[in-house]
């Protein structure tokens, strides 16, 4: 099996990644880099702090120069990062010592590592939120057709009163808009530039390294944090959590479509399934699984990273080793979760006999609490609640419906519209119909 699954010629439709999956790759990685040296070298020059012909040299350099991630494979192994190499790989490649001996001038590798990072899950960030806008769009529109469709709601996997499937779907959707919202945030103010130096303080960087540092996030379109976050692994953590919590309201979708499509149940068919090599019945719900794994797999390297997120001193090694090792690949879990909601969704198809099935399959006990509301209009509720359990006893010993020994228990109540599930769904229609106009709002 592939070291990563999402790369991998066998199972990366399996779990696909879209466009995010080409960020992160080494070229787009020594791109990223490249294009924060050339901007470097571009405002110091502008500031004095290099000369200015030798910056702008070695930002169009930058932009125009290929380098070869294979050719520096031998030093970032022994340095323990990959600016070293680039550096060298470039200044050679420059063929102008007397511009190139100006490039990385008062930098460290991880300012040029972290700024490059940025710029990437900008991106990163940027197809998310065109493609969640997306999934909403489908998951409003499904909402808003289902929206008065009756079906056993549950817990703890019990039946227990109806809802509406619309409802469901929006249960679907709610966290995804809650989210959506924050991502605005995160997008404005938590994409940081990163320029301290070797030890965080800037003493290379020239007599302003505040202004240089301001000057250099604006020309990269991202936001100077006013201080050094080398050992301050927040606004990674930030973006990461947010993309965990993005996986697990997507797997929550997933768990959710496996019980619905499960045998006995059936309320849910879905477009897409798979088919076992030996069971010529199976259909199974292949995606949904995805979903659940992905967001298994998100929140354990969530975990990785919050363990990573406390670095000793001013940097350290093994913490920063463990943030490369995890958040790539929950990068790219978080992504291919989304890709694979965005195909599953609108692919999701009711089957409202099933629903009315599990509806009535229960004698009427999942009416059992509205029942107990509607005595209680009639003497204390306790002693509404007592009765109806025992009347729920009565049916199940009797093999009768619990609406018959209802009517025949208090024949002075009329209870007819209690058992009638359209009317007992609450304020689940109202609820679907209220993010599905969010949801489009927000769109």
């Amino acid at each position: 099996m592939a070291g990563s699954l999402h790369d991998s010629q066998l199972y990366s439709k399996l779990f696909p990644t879209g466009e995010i999956g080409r960020l992160f790759s080494d070229s787009a990685e020594l791109r990223a880099m490249l294009l924060v040296e050339g901007t470097l070298a571009k405002v110091q020059g502008a500031a004095g702090v290099i000369p200015e012909l030798s910056g702008t040299f070695i930002h169009r350099a930058a932009l125009e120069l290929p380098l070869d991630p294979g050719g520096m494979a031998a030093a970032t192994g022994q340095n323990g990062v990959p600016v070293p190499a680039l550096v060298a790989a470039f200044r050679a490649a420059m063929q102008a010592p007397e511009h190139a001996q100006y490039l990385h001038w008062g930098a460290t590798s991880q300012d040029i590592m972290d700024t490059a990072l940025m710029l990437r899950l900008r991106q990163v960030l940027a197809l998310i939120d065109t493609g969640l806008g997306g999934l909403l769009t489908d998951l409003a529109n499904l909402a808003e057709t289902h929206a008065d469709l009756p079906m056993a709601g549950r817990t703890y996997g019990q039946l227990a009163a109806p809802v509406s499937f619309g409802a469901v779907v929006a249960q679907w959707g709610w966290p995804l808009l809650d989210l959506r919202g924050e991502l605005a945030n995160i997008r404005a103010d938590g994409l940081l530039v990163s320029l301290s130096g070797a030890a965080g303080t800037g003493s290379k960087l020239g007599p302003d390294p505040a202004a240089l540092r301001r000057a250099l996030a604006e020309a990269l379109g991202l936001r100077d944090p006013g201080r050094s976050w080398h050992a301050d692994r927040g606004p990674v953590l930030r973006i990461a959590a947010w993309l965990a919590r993005l996986a697990a309201a997507l797997g929550k979708i997933g768990e959710d479509l496996i019980l619905a499509v499960q045998s006995g149940i059936g309320e849910v068919a879905l477009a897409a399934v798979g088919a076992s090599s030996t069971m010529p019945q199976k259909q199974n719900p292949v995606a949904a699984s995805v979903l659940v794994a992905l967001a298994h797999q998100v929140a354990a390297l969530n975990g990785a990273l919050l363990l990573a997120g406390s670095p000793r001193q001013q940097r350290d090694g093994a913490d920063w080793f463990t943030e490369w090792l995890s958040l790539p690949g929950l990068v790219l879990a978080s992504a291919s979760a989304l890709e694979t909601a965005r195909a599953l969704v609108p692919g999701i198809v009711p089957i409202p006999v099933a629903m009315a099935a599990a509806l009535t399959a229960s004698r009427g006990m999942i009416h059992a609490e509205a029942l107990s509301f509607r005595l209680a209009a009639h003497m204390p509720r306790p002693e509404a609640q007592a009765a109806v359990k025992q009347a729920c006893q009565n049916a199940m010993s009797q093999g009768r419906h619990l609406a018959e020994v209802a009517a025949e228990t208090w024949p002075e109540i009329d209870t007819d519209d209690v058992f009638d599930p359209a009317r007992q769904m609450g304020s689940a229609p109202a609820e679907a119909r209220a993010f599905v106009a969010q949801a489009r709002g927000h769109g």
